[in-house]
């Protein structure tokens, strides 16, 4: 256990001083908090393909970090985890989850997505970190509690693509030393313990598909 943490992406804005790393620490440190998780979809917070590749930008803000007496807990790809993998029926709702120039191109967005999966393992590691936040995808969310009920076969060729997408992030991950935490939420298709228990199998037991536990969620789950 870290903390007390506080996860950063619920308090951007665009004024001081939640427009910056630096300012966002400040504010975090004079509140108590002693972890702080990192989102990753926004370069001025955190430069994600940068952090991929250099060891000095990683080392930099881990001190910048520790001199106001934080540490990053774990860096988060939630936006881009749940766009890896998306229903056709919720693309409207998604286009300005990736770069503009995507916002019309649902197949360029996952992949980049997905890409943006594979930076995110290099940075965990050069960041030291031991655990990664995530969101799953929504593939199959239509289709749970739907009426008339899927036909067969739907759901498990559903998991079976979900991991499909997932297993080569989960190798990068592993080759880092770093754990996947499946945020279960609802609105993805990992959204209970059923649900990742059938994500877990259509891995074959992935050792790097972990849960994210977040307490917030324990009297709707």
């Amino acid at each position: 256990m870290q903390g007390p943490g506080i996860f950063l992406i619920q308090f951007l804005g665009p004024e001081a001083p939640f427009n910056t790393l630096d300012g966002l620490a400040t504010w975090c440190a004079d509140l108590g908090f002693k972890g702080v998780q990192v989102p990753t979809f926004r370069k001025d917070i955190f430069d994600l393909a940068l952090a991929a590749q250099s060891k000095s930008y990683c080392d930099d803000i881990k001190g910048m970090l520790a001199d106001k007496g934080l540490q990053i807990t774990e860096l988060s790809t939630h936006r881009q985890g749940h766009i890896c993998a998306f229903n056709p029926a919720f693309d409207h709702m998604l286009r300005n989850f990736g770069p503009p120039e995507l916002a019309d191109k649902p197949e360029a967005r996952k992949a980049w997505a997905r890409e943006q999966l594979m930076l995110a393992a290099r940075a965990a590691g050069n960041l030291g970190l031991k655990t990664h936040a995530s969101f799953c995808g929504n593939l199959l969310w239509p289709y749970f509690y739907p009426y008339p009920p899927p036909p067969p076969g739907l759901i498990d060729a559903g998991f079976t693509e979900l991991a499909r997408v997932w297993r080569p992030i989960l190798d990068a991950f592993d080759e880092q030393g770093v754990d996947v935490c499946f945020e279960i939420h609802p609105g993805e298709d990992v959204h209970d313990g059923v649900t990742f228990e059938m994500f877990l199998d259509k891995l074959g037991g992935h050792p790097r598909c972990n849960i994210l536990y977040d307490p917030s969620h324990m009297l709707l789950q």
